[in-house]
């Protein structure tokens, strides 16, 4: 793990020394700052990291950089343990308790109290929620071989960012996702299939249509892990069973706690107060209806959407937390095959991390957005989760290509797949809105993992007996560019026909 620069100082200027003198050295030079920095100067800081770096860490941050953000968060302090990097499953490790015990006895040295230590200790994984005040108590515990990550448990980056750049409420709404708006659609992006629904303009550019003539998601239950669904569109609560729709369940989760304060509790229940998972839930899988409105891509797969955040950008404690609960549920569902997640953040979050390798390593498929850009994140490319090597990252392009990237979606190595979701129009993807009876468009690369989510529960739906890799190989071989990714779009569009025949 690096240190900050004051141990490379050091080195220089005490080149001499043993390797023991010079890490003390290197520790008192730490603890000399006793003033944390402020929110400004850590994200100028995570900013200059992203863009010349690529990426930021926290645990290659230096122990006051770390301390600071610890402290301009609520000094709430995330902490992920284990006896190796991939050792993150409570169940599967027979020292677990006295790992955690360890950090705490740590804690309560350095803190000098035995109360008021432990916020939250997960379930499932190694990881847990600790309250530090202490710099010196960052270094200690930065010297523990069984901490595989150490991060602030509730640093609001993106609030941050907002006030630094005067973002108004308004636009800070809007780039978190959030709208209860509803658009009538153009005749021209939409056709209309029995018995009365109306099939996106995208369907046809990806041969969705012609696919539902051997898979309609039947059998296969998707997983969502968003702002939840509304309660107010009945085709997506008591008749997601319309039209040409049958024999499917849609089960609504909420494990988001609607506070700015880490430690209140009490889940803020399973509707949608953003939009933003309304949206999805009807790309993926709005029924096949009789009342002219939007259908979605697997119109007879089951859904269970978990309310895991109060938008697409995942800044906080709560939202963190949430979205790490509605993985392992989600990872602990032996129906749930596949997981889509159109929410992020620009740098890695721990517990989420955690949440996506147990969900992972239970076998579940998992897609996440590669990005769509707000005002002062332009300079990022795909982000977090969906850069880890567990998930597939989507994009959206532009129509009739699959390596124009879509006005505000981000690209890049570690995508996936790719989804046609910006017209030359400008328009995007027809979508059931907010309220019954009435449409709404979505765009970005948020669509575009939904409507994949979709598509995989078309192929799986097709061969129920496949493994999780045999359905990705496929829809894999099914796309532009297959054998060889591309640098920046991975496999290109899918052809959807060609995955399910």
């Amino acid at each position: 793990m690096k240190k900050c620069v004051f141990y490379v100082l050091a080195v220089f200027a005490l080149s001499s020394c043993s390797t023991e003198e010079m890490q003390t050295n290197a520790i008192e030079a730490e603890i000399v700052q006793t003033d944390p920095l402020s929110a400004r100067q850590i994200n100028e800081e995570i900013n200059q990291t992203t863009k010349t770096k690529g990426r930021f860490s926290w645990n290659e941050a230096s122990s006051h950089f770390l301390w600071s953000g610890i402290v301009q968060g609520n000094k709430i302090a995330s902490i992920g343990f284990g006896n190796s990097k991939d050792d993150f499953d409570r169940s599967k490790s027979s020292n677990s308790e006295a790992l955690q015990q360890e950090i705490l006895d740590v804690i309560q040295q350095y803190e000098g109290k035995n109360e008021r230590v432990l916020l939250a200790s997960d379930e499932f994984l190694n990881q847990i929620d600790v309250y530090i005040e202490k710099q010196e108590t960052v270094i200690a515990l930065r010297k523990l071989k069984s901490i595989r990550y150490f991060e602030p448990g509730d640093y609001r980056y993106f609030e941050n960012e907002n006030k630094i750049n005067g973002a108004t409420a308004k636009s800070s709404g809007s780039s978190s996702g959030c709208g209860l708006e509803s658009t009538a659609l153009s005749a021209s992006d939409y056709t209309t299939v029995t018995p009365n629904a109306k099939a996106p303009w995208s369907f046809a550019k990806h041969n969705i249509t012609s696919a539902w003539n051997y898979s309609t998601g039947a059998g296969v239950t998707i997983g969502l892990i968003d702002s939840g669904v509304s309660f107010n569109q009945s085709l997506l609560s008591g008749s997601f069973n319309n039209g040409s729709s049958s024999g499917r369940t849609i089960s609504k989760n909420g494990v988001y706690v609607d506070s700015v304060w880490p430690w209140s509790s009490g889940y803020d229940g399973a509707d949608d107060k953003c939009g933003h998972g309304t949206s999805m839930a009807s790309a993926m899988a709005a029924p096949r209806n009789n009342q002219g409105q939007p259908v979605g891509v697997a119109y007879n797969a089951n859904l269970i959407s978990y309310r895991a955040a109060s938008n697409v950008v995942l800044d906080g404690y709560h939202e963190q937390e949430g979205v790490k609960i509605a993985f392992t549920n989600l990872g602990n569902t032996a129906s749930v095959k596949i997981i889509s997640m159109s929410m992020g953040h620009i740098f890695s979050v721990g517990k989420i991390e955690d949440g996506v390798k147990y969900a992972y390593s239970k076998g579940k498929l998992i897609f996440c957005a590669g990005g769509t850009s707000t005002s002062f994140t332009t300079f990022v490319g795909v982000i977090f989760p969906a850069w880890m090597p567990e998930t597939q990252a989507i994009t959206g392009v532009k129509e009739n290509t699959s390596n124009q990237k879509c006005d505000v979606c981000h690209s890049g190595s570690e995508i996936d797949f790719t989804y046609q979701m910006e017209r030359a129009s400008g328009n995007n993807i027809p979508v059931l809105s907010y309220y019954n009876g009435q449409t709404d468009y979505v765009g970005g690369s948020s669509v575009a993992t939904a409507s994949t989510a979709g598509i995989a529960a078309l192929v799986w739906s097709k061969n129920p007996s496949w493994t999780r890799d045999q359905v990705l190989n496929k829809m894999r071989q099914s796309a532009t560019y297959y054998p060889t990714k591309n640098a920046d779009y991975g496999y290109g569009n899918i052809n959807v026909l060609q995955a399910v025949q």
